[in-house]
């Protein structure tokens, strides 16, 4: 097995981009009904692309996963960080984020804010960021999710 890639996201992309994010949105249970309230925050869209940082993981052609990185330096965040559920735990995710990190500090960035889905804080702790409060969900009206930050600064 060849090593991950990690490489620029392309127009052609976004509707598998968009599929991933909802396939691995359903790793933490969701239900369906929950998960198309949450499809359209999910998609990828061709502005998106446009102006944010959306790098694809793939390995042997295969697209693993992804992130989407908004850089204003001295902030940023990211807007997404998905991986296909069968690649879940391999690596593939801290390989995204680590590239996320290492490409918003080159840009200037000096703190990354994440909403993450509560499933998701463990890893994000894991990876550096803390819980600094709460933020509400674009997708379930009255759906608080952890806001966490990661200090580039002290990476």
């Amino acid at each position: 097995m060849s090593s991950i890639q990690l490489r620029r996201a392309r127009m052609d992309e976004l509707g598998a981009l968009s599929d991933l994010a909802l396939r691995s949105k359903a790793h933490w249970g969701y239900d369906q009904g929950f998960l198309e309230a949450c499809r359209s925050e999910l998609t990828v869209t061709p502005a998106q692309l446009k102006a944010e940082h959306v790098v694809v993981a793939e390995r042997d052609g295969e697209l693993l996963g992804f992130y989407a990185l908004a850089a204003d330096p001295p902030e940023g965040e990211l807007t997404n960080l998905w991986v296909d559920r069968p690649h879940i735990g391999a690596g593939v995710g801290r390989a995204l984020f680590d590239h996320a990190a290492a490409l918003a500090s080159s840009l200037g960035v000096q703190r990354i804010r994440i909403d993450a889905d509560p499933g998701a804080e463990p890893f994000y702790r894991r990876m550096g960021a803390i819980r600094i409060g709460l933020s509400q969900s674009g997708s379930i009206r009255g759906r608080s999710l952890p806001l966490m930050e990661l200090l580039l600064t002290q990476r």
